[in-house]
């Protein structure tokens, strides 16, 4: 028996489902580890937070939700993984600036949130 570990994605937010392009990204940790280095020597590390995510490219079907992005703050968005593996993002919106690219009909979205976990 396979063992499928990728392929297709789907991703929703609040029940608005999009049709993914290529693959979702989400993080598998709420926080980065950095070296701190003093006297030649790494001597040890320091965490900082780690926004939430997920990361698509979808395309922009002529129902695209353009007014619901824009508009939506308190989103909660499920990145679901063809390995089986979900990610439920809580408290998100729309980040930095989306945009339509219309020779690829694609639009790359990214949400940030207030919690991201996996299921």
């Amino acid at each position: 028996m396979g063992n499928r570990v990728a392929g297709t994605c789907f991703c929703k937010a609040d029940g608005t489902q999009f049709e993914v392009k290529g693959g979702l990204e989400c993080p598998l940790m709420d926080q980065k580890r950095e070296p701190i280095n003093a006297s030649g020597r790494t001597v040890g590390f320091k965490e900082t937070t780690i926004t939430p995510f997920v990361k698509l490219t979808a395309i922009t079907t002529k129902d695209f939700p353009i007014e619901f992005l824009r508009t939506a703050t308190d989103m909660t968005v499920t990145a679901e993984f063809a390995n089986g593996r979900v990610y439920v993002l809580s408290g998100a919106w729309i980040a930095n600036e989306a945009s339509v690219k219309g020779d690829e009909g694609e639009s790359e979205l990214e949400f940030n949130g207030l919690s991201g976990v996996w299921l």
